[in-house]
């Protein structure tokens, strides 16, 4: 842009001073003309750094998945295939579902028997309830019966003791008595071995989980997760992406174990930073239009705007060391800073390959008027990406 606007810039000063001599060319004009493009062109530059950064460090960041199986097992499928656009959840890999599926069928017999069982202490648990109820029945009526025996004593004894009754129906009335207290303590027993049958039962069936009984609780839990296990066996895509690398073959056995993953998975989905100077970004904010240029889109001007500054890079972190911190004459260079951009939707289509470069320029609410430049510029770039300069 620069040498277009020199360019333009001599063509005008051969049109004045030689083409029309308009002026004369003497030592005070050439000095005006040798100095104006220098100054102008410093002071539009460092304008333009200002109110439009560039940076030439634009990175495309994808999120990577170390696809690790849930459970262990040989692999008898690997239906992905290598650097191959995937749905999510399409299948990756299965693992022999075998024992598995063993499994899930010995907790369903498991789980028909303890729900048989529980169905029978159920219905053992109702006739033991009934049996108390009816007990408990017998002991009231034998409580009435002790009590009206009682009161017949009582009044026998009472005639007797005016002369108005005779001794054989107060023998008779305490032989009564007797047979209902017997009877009474017979009922409490008869109560007693019931509520005993009962507490059996029901210690026999456990306590209630979610309105279930503990046992068959226990064994659906373990159904449930042998379940999940056997689901588990099937590997599906975790997102739109593709398996990058894929080495896993059928045959190979595979582990729950996160620092051995079975494949890497790239996702689709991908997020652009560029890196900027500490001293480029004091203007920008979030929301400010933003064009990006990559090497591997030559020709191509994508939109975006700013998403985020990340205000962190690991200079700003003292690391947990008994070491003291080194700062010497060997310290480190100051840190760029990264900017998230967020790329307009109509050019989501477009594939950003994970570790595209490039460049991007940001343009801020200051002196828009100048910023037609740093597009021009970002313009010519990307045809220039076409080039291709090497001798071999």
């Amino acid at each position: 842009m620069e040498a277009i606007l020199l360019g333009i810039y001599s063509f005008f000063v051969w049109l004045i001073f030689f083409k029309f001599k308009w002026l004369p060319w003497n030592t005070v004009t050439q000095v005006i003309v040798i100095t104006i493009p220098i100054v102008g062109l410093t002071v539009l530059i460092l304008t333009l750094n200002v109110v439009a950064p560039s940076s030439h460090d634009v990175r495309v960041l994808k999120y990577v998945v170390n696809v690790v199986p849930q459970v262990r097992g040989r692999v008898i499928e690997v239906p992905a295939e290598g650097n191959r656009p995937m749905k999510k959840g399409d299948v990756l890999f299965r693992i022999d579902p075998t024992p598995y599926q063993q499994q899930v069928d010995a907790l369903e017999a498991q789980l028909a028997n303890a729900e048989g069982s529980q169905r029978e202490l159920e219905e053992q648990l109702k006739g033991a309830e009934a049996q108390v109820a009816q007990a408990n029945a017998r002991v009231r009526q034998a409580s009435a019966q002790v009590d009206l025996a009682r009161k017949r004593v009582d009044q026998n004894r009472e005639l007797v003791a005016k002369g108005a009754g005779n001794k054989f129906d107060l023998e008779q009335a305490e032989t009564n008595l007797r047979d209902a207290e017997a009877g009474l303590d017979g009922a409490h027993n008869n109560e007693g071995q019931a509520l005993a049958s009962e507490r059996q039962i029901r210690q026999r069936m456990g306590a209630k989980v979610n309105g279930e009984w503990a046992q068959v609780a226990q064994v659906r839990a373990q159904l449930e997760n042998a379940r999940w296990e056997l689901d588990q066996t099937t590997v599906r895509a975790p997102a739109n992406g593709s398996a990058i690398n894929l080495q896993l073959r059928p045959g190979s056995m595979t582990a729950a174990f996160p620092v051995t993953p079975a494949l890497t998975f790239v996702e689709d989905e991908y997020t652009v930073v560029a890196l900027y100077d500490q001293n480029e970004l004091y203007a920008v904010k979030p929301g400010d239009d933003a064009e990006i240029v990559l090497l591997t889109l030559p020709g191509e001007v994508i939109k975006a705007k700013v998403d985020s500054i990340i205000w962190a890079q690991g200079q700003g972190q003292s690391p947990i060391s008994t070491v003291l911190p080194q700062t010497g004459p060997s310290a480190l260079p100051p840190g760029q800073f990264p900017v998230k951009l967020s790329v307009d939707p109509k050019y989501r289509e477009f594939f950003l390959a994970a570790g595209a470069r490039g460049d991007a320029a940001i343009y801020t609410d200051h002196v828009a008027e100048i910023q037609i430049l740093r597009k021009v510029i970002m313009r010519i770039g990307t045809k220039l990406n076409y080039l291709i300069v090497k001798l071999h």
